[in-house]
């Protein structure tokens, strides 16, 4: 079961930096709760990584182009 994959440049800026806060918030609770009691599939932590880094990509290209 795939997930659909984020079209990072339909988001406006605005949005771009709430995805970014709330993404960073949830892997570090994920990582936390890691710690605690495993989870059934850690891969997740790695892909909620990924698209954090493909949401500040898209920030930084957009403030480049500026």
């Amino acid at each position: 079961m795939k997930k659909e994959k984020l079209n990072v440049a339909e988001f406006s800026l605005e949005e771009l930096n709430a995805k970014i806060v709330s993404e960073n918030a949830a892997v570090t609770k994920m990582k936390l709760n890691h710690a605690i009691s495993p989870m059934e599939n850690p891969m997740v932590i790695r892909e909620t990584r990924k698209v954090v880094a493909r949401l500040k990509t898209e920030l930084t290209k957009r403030k480049n182009q500026n």
